[in-house]
């Protein structure tokens, strides 16, 4: 374990001088990050002035206060190993990975770590900066302050594992950019990115709940904007917990199948 916590620290700390070297790239991720999410706050926000200041018992403020928990959980819980991938088989990168004594998941683990502790230095400043602006309405509560943490590493943990299965995908296609876009379409509508799941018609109310999605983003925005009681929050967290096992389950499986066809095609 001491030998682990010494490669992760080795790791994000390379990483981080990585990431600091590409100022103007990092400056417009940054951007893009922030503007998506404000985008939807201005739009929902107009809808529910328009509706006499509220949507479906919505009322402005808290559409104001749930867009900027999207913010703050998409931020946590998002990845970039899907992008990686494709590059990383098609030219053979990934064989120097594989000579590695761990396993190459430790190495996008801890590069994703040190590209959120880098961001993060813009990021709180943004968040206090539109708090500001938009005066949200927060309901705070002690279940939110009880829950928030594991919630929000059981849905990074979650994305993490769902991108990175989703992401050996290029082991048997070198246009797997086409499967990484169809995802985030589904993850857009299904995980409550561009609404509130409660402002979606009932069929796409209950599919969310049925696949992973829900639980990466709608389940610990509703945790942080306190619109959960206490039992909804421990079913969520179970939840959250049984689709960790199945997605580590089916990661595992499909790295096996992957690294064989892998090994086959490179001899």
């Amino acid at each position: 374990m001491n030998d682990l916590v010494h490669v992760y620290r080795a790791h994000i700390r390379f990483f981080v001088q990585q990431q600091l070297q590409y100022r103007v790239e990092l400056s417009i991720w940054l951007i893009a990050r922030v503007l998506n999410p404000v985008i939807y706050l201005l739009v929902w926000s107009a809808v529910a002035r328009a509706n006499g200041g509220a949507v479906n018992s919505l009322s402005s403020g808290e559409l104001v206060a749930y867009f900027l928990a999207e913010l703050l959980v998409n931020f946590v819980t998002d990845t970039t190993v899907m992008w990686k991938y494709e590059y990383r088989v098609r030219n053979g990168k990934l064989s120097l990975l594989l000579l590695h004594p761990l396993h190459p998941i430790h190495v996008d683990l801890a590069e994703n770590i040190a590209t959120k502790a880098v961001n993060s230095l813009v990021l709180w400043p943004a968040l206090m900066l539109l708090t500001w602006l938009f005066k949200p309405v927060w309901h705070i509560s002690l279940v939110a302050l009880l829950f928030i943490i594991p919630a929000l590493l059981l849905a990074y943990a979650l994305r993490f594992l769902a991108e990175w299965t989703l992401a050996m995908a290029a082991f048997w296609t070198t246009r797997a950019s086409a499967l990484n876009q169809g995802y985030l379409v589904v993850l857009l509508f299904l995980s409550g990115q561009i609404a509130p799941l409660t402002l979606l018609p009932q069929p796409l109310q209950g599919l969310a709940t049925l696949l992973p999605f829900r639980w990466m983003l709608a389940f610990p925005i509703a945790v942080i904007t306190g619109q959960l009681t206490l039992q909804a929050s421990l079913a969520g967290l179970l939840v959250q917990g049984c689709w960790l096992i199945a997605l580590l389950l089916l990661c595992m499986s499909v790295w096996h199948l992957g690294v064989r066809h892998y090994s086959a095609v490179e001899a």
